[in-house]
């Protein structure tokens, strides 16, 4: 039976809590085609995030 893989960040494990990894679809100026940013961006940080572009 295979094993399911888990996904861990490296460091300290207190301080990788307050952060969250954040997907934001953004559209391509050279192709046109929608591509995906992903950033991990703290807690508190979420809506200015999203709000920027």
């Amino acid at each position: 039976m295979a094993k399911k893989a888990v996904a861990t960040f490296s460091g300290d494990k207190s301080q990788n809590r307050n952060v969250v990894k954040c997907i934001r679809m953004v559209k391509s100026e050279r192709t046109g085609a929608y591509v995906f940013q992903e950033e991990l961006v703290p807690t508190d940080q979420i809506k200015s995030y999203f709000e920027k572009k």
